[in-house]
């Protein structure tokens, strides 16, 4: 049975959660490549598109997007997933995993490419009730409050 640890990242509130997901719930995520948009449902958030961004094996090893298939190996990076080079022209061998999720992924990365649309109006409506209700309390309290401008000219 597969067992993986789903992190999402939001690009909008720069925050990201992590969700267990295994057993049956693990099968529709197996054989997923790096860079498919699939659907929020598979891990408790419907109505959401998510892009499979990384993802790295029970060892570590992190998946890169230029091997194909689940295998695991060893190649001449200069630059990429795996290996920042530090001078010019270096090159090194690193270990990465395929761009397929096979059962020896542990950690599989998503973020959020796109949301319902009625949350997006929900967010919209409750951001504009809340400055309807600033301005009807400083109406009520007769006063309009100093701005920057007005403070230093008295």
């Amino acid at each position: 049975m597969a067992k993986f640890k789903v992190i999402i990242s939001d690009p909008e509130t720069a925050k990201s959660r992590s969700i267990e997901v295994e057993g049956p719930q693990a099968n529709p995520l197996m054989g997923r490549k790096l860079g498919e948009v699939i659907d929020g449902s598979v891990v408790k958030m419907g109505g959401h598109k998510l892009k499979i961004t990384g993802g790295s094996d029970k060892d570590g090893f992190p998946m890169g997007p230029s091997i194909h298939g689940g295998v695991r190996i060893g190649i001449i990076l200069s630059k990429g997933v795996g290996f920042h080079p530090s001078r010019k022209g270096e090159r090194q061998r690193r270990t990465l995993r395929g761009n397929v999720i096979t059962e020896d992924i542990v950690q599989i990365n998503m973020k959020i490419t796109e949301k319902p649309k009625k949350q997006k109006e929900r967010k919209k409506a409750e951001k504009s009730k809340g400055k309807k209700k600033e301005k009807a309390a400083r109406k009520e309290k007769g006063k309009v409050e100093p701005t920057a401008e007005t403070a230093k000219a008295t």
